[in-house]
C-alpha cells in the first residue's frame, strides 16, 4: 500500500464499503509497531548493552509487524468484496435464499481473517512493548505509551469488527473460533490498559 496520507483519508471519507474501519485497525497497529522499532532504536546503545540481543529482536520484529500490518490494511478491504457480492445473491425461491444464506456466512466467515490477524499481530506487540519497558528512559517513554495506546485500539476495533462477523454467522465451528478472537482481543485491552499505567507512572 503506497499512498499519502491525505488520498487515503480521502477515501476512508467517501461512501464507500472499504477502505474502512478494519483498515483503521491494522493502520493503528502499523503505526504502534513503527513506535515501538523507534523506541527500541533510541534504546539502543553501549547504555543498554546488556540488552543488546533483546533489543536488536524487537526491533526485527516490530520492523516485521508493521510490514504485515500495512498488508493487512489492504487484505481487510479486499475481504468485503465476496460479502457484498453474497448479498446480491437472488432469493427468490428457498433454494437460492438457502444459498445466499450459506454464502453470506462464508463470506462474513472469511472477512473475520483480517481483523483477527490484527489482533494476533497486536498480541505480539503488547510483548515485545512489555519486554521494552524496563529498558526506556523518561524521555521515550511517552511513545512507548503511544504505541501500547495504539496496540490497544487496534485491537479493540478488531474486535468490534470480528463481533459483527460472528453475528452473522451460522457455523458452529466458525463461531467458536471468533468467540476465542473476541477473548483474545479483550486480553490484550486490558493487558494493555495495564501497561500503559505502568509506563505512564515513569513521566506523568
Amino acid at each position: 500500500m503506497d499512498e499519502t496520507i491525505a488520498a487515503y483519508l480521502g477515501k476512508l471519507a467517501e461512501r464507500t464499503a472499504a477502505p474502512a474501519g478494519g483498515a483503521t485497525a491494522a493502520l493503528n497497529a502499523a503505526q504502534a509497531a513503527a513506535l515501538l522499532a523507534m523506541t527500541a532504536r533510541f534504546c539502543d546503545g553501549p547504555a543498554h548493552a546488556e540488552h543488546a540481543a533483546a533489543i536488536g529482536m524487537v526491533i526485527a520484529e516490530a520492523d516485521r509487524l508493521r510490514h504485515e500490518s500495512v498488508a493487512l490494511m489492504a487484505a481487510d478491504g479486499e475481504s468485503y468484496g465476496p460479502v457484498l457480492a453474497a448479498y446480491r445473491l437472488p432469493k427468490d425461491t428457498p433454494e437460492l435464499r438457502a444459498a445466499r444464506s450459506a454464502a453470506i456466512a462464508g463470506a462474513m466467515g472469511a472477512a473475520a481473517g483480517p481483523p483477527a490477524e490484527v489482533i494476533a499481530a497486536c498480541a505480539r506487540l503488547l510483548e515485545l512493548a512489555t519486554l521494552l519497558q524496563p529498558t526506556v528512559n523518561r524521555s521515550i517513554a511517552p511513545d512507548l505509551a503511544a504505541a501500547v495506546e495504539a496496540i490497544r485500539a487496534a485491537a479493540a476495533t478488531s474486535r468490534t469488527n470480528v463481533e459483527a462477523n460472528l453475528s452473522g454467522s451460522a457455523d458452529p465451528a466458525a463461531r467458536e473460533r471468533l468467540t476465542r478472537v473476541i477473548a483474545e482481543a479483550g486480553a490484550v485491552e486490558a493487558t494493555a490498559s495495564q501497561l500503559i499505567a505502568a509506563v505512564r507512572s515513569r513521566y506523568a
